[in-house]
Formats: structure tokens, sequence, C-alpha cells
């Protein structure tokens, strides 16, 4: 991942033994004193700049950066308090800023915008999250999480549920889930919040095994992983009524379809599609995700910007 200037944008950069790679990468990272954590990106800079809304991830990433000795130089609401209100181009906020730090991590409205403009970046660029595009290191943390909860990414059943047409991290997990062999995928969503037909023809065409449950009891009755999301009402024009929300909330009760070794993930924030006491169950892994995303993240940087492993 050294040498030339390596950007992370879409999950179909990263073949499965980068993917292991990286989640050996976080185990160790994960062991190490903070002490010796923190010589990793002693000098370096990160920006950050967050041109939609974030908690988790922005957070995430400059927790990563500060663990890892580096610092961390940001713009939050970008859309609003940059140059970018003024009409600045990302090509040139790339160059600019580019100038500044070692990386820039950046969370935008738009992934084709971000795509275009990357190549014009004398540093790495990390996509946190674009649009209704991907969302790369959710993904990597995700499976990540898998892995550590249940042993193994290969050959699990996973219930994908809620908003799959605006869910960036659905869009990433599913290219990143076609990598390894034997995955099936249950998907449960409102009609009119599918897969976009072009997604959906390329996890075809990669042979993901995709069908669609009639009801939320038959998408994860003995499913391995629930992967549950929230429904993006701020990118809807309508197209949902938000009492049909309900439709998709996972309870105490559905825990009965589970079997004793699945666990629920969701990338958060949750906005009553899984409620609070499904929390105590053991199999509810969406917090202990959060922390993997840190090591994920931590991973990601490192072996941008910190080099081989001592």
């Amino acid at each position: 991942m050294r040498g030339a200037v390596f950007h992370a944008l879409t999950v179909n950069q990263f073949d499965v033994p980068l993917v292991w790679e990286l989640m050996e990468r976080a185990e160790w990272l994960r062991g190490l004193d903070r002490e010796e954590a923190r010589t990793r990106l002693q000098g370096k800079i990160v920006a950050t700049l967050f041109y939609e809304p974030s908690t988790r991830t922005r957070l995430s990433f400059e927790s990563a950066v500060l663990r890892l000795g580096g610092s961390v130089v940001g713009a939050e609401n970008a859309r609003e308090s940059s140059s970018s209100k003024k009409g600045e181009t990302l090509e040139d906020v790339f160059r600019v800023v580019g100038c500044y730090a070692d990386a820039i991590v950046i969370r935008h409205h738009d992934q084709h915008e971000l795509d275009r403009a990357a190549r014009f970046s004398p540093v790495p660029i990390v996509n946190a999250g674009a649009g209704s595009g991907e969302h790369p290191t959710q993904a990597l943390l995700d499976v990540y999480t898998m892995w550590r909860e249940l042993g193994r990414i290969e050959h699990l059943t996973v219930a994908v549920m809620g908003d799959l047409k605006y869910g960036r991290t659905v869009h990433s997990l599913l290219r990143l889930l076609a990598k390894f062999p034997g995955v099936r995928v249950r998907l449960f969503h409102p009609a009119p919040l599918g897969l976009p037909d072009d997604l959906a023809r390329e996890l075809a065409a990669s042979g993901l095994a995709l069908e669609r449950a009639p009801d939320l009891a038959s998408a994860i009755r003995g499913a391995d992983v629930v992967y549950q999301t929230r429904i993006q009402f701020e990118r809807l024009g309508g197209e949902v009524d938000p009492n049909a929300a309900s439709l998709y909330a996972l309870t105490k009760d559905h825990l009965a379809l589970l079997p004793d070794h699945a666990r629920i993930l969701h990338p958060l924030p949750r906005v009553g599609e899984i409620a609070p006491e499904v929390d105590d169950d053991v199999r509810a892994a969406y917090f202990r995700q959060v922390e993997n995303g840190l090591y994920m993240r931590m991973a990601l940087l490192d072996a941008m910007l910190g080099g081989e492993r001592r």
C-alpha cells in the first residue's frame, strides 16, 4: 500500500488478501502498548473534511490518528463553513489541503465528484462516506466485526434490512461480501428502497447470492448476521411513509428466530429500527462494531502512512 499515492475511495480497490492484511494489522495495533502505538504516525498530519454530518466516523478517524501519534486538522460542516461556500472546486480543495496534510479523510455529498477530484490530490484520500454512493471503511469494519464475532466471513448467511437504495454502507458491504466465497444475502426493504439497478446487476455478475425476503421474519430466521440500517428520510422525496419504518424494526420478540451464534450489526445511528431492549442480548454486536471501527481505521491509516509492522 506504499509507493504510489493510494486512495481508499471504493471497496472495489480492496481484494481479499488486502482485507485480511488490514484485519491482521488491526489486531496487531489493538494489542500494542499505547506508547508504542503513538510512534506509528508521529509527525504526520491528517486533514478531516466533512461536508455532511457525522459523529462516529469523524471521531473514529480523528481518534485513530491521535492514537497513532499523529495530528488532526479539519473542517466540520465544510459545505457551509469552508471555501466550498464560495464555489471552490473539490479538485482545488485537494490541491490546497494536500499542501498541509499527509492524508485527507473526507465525507462528501457526491461520490462522482469525489472520484473525479481525487486524482488531483498529492496525498492519499480516504472516502469517509459519499452521498448515497459508498462508505468503504464502514464495510471494512463490518467484515472485521463478522470475523471477530463469528470466526469467518466465508459461507455466512447475512440478512440486510432497511434502506438499500440510499444506504451507502450497504452498497459497500455487499460489494465486499461478494469477494468472499459462499456468502448468501437476504434483502428486506420497503418496495421503493431496493438496491439501485446498476448495483444489483453488478452484484449478480459477481456471483453474490441475493434473495428478497417477503417479511422480516423470513429475512432473519436462521441468519448468521443481521445487518440492520435506518431508512434515510433525509434523502427521500416522500417515497416511503414514515410510519412504515416500524415494519422493519427489530424487537426483542424477533430474537427467538436467530441462532445463538448469530450477531446483529448496525452502522448507526439508529432511530427506532432496533429496540433498546435488544441491546442486552449478547448477539447485539453494534457497539462492539463501533470499537472495531476505530482499530480498522487505525490499520488503514497505518498502512498508508505508518509503514511496515515492527
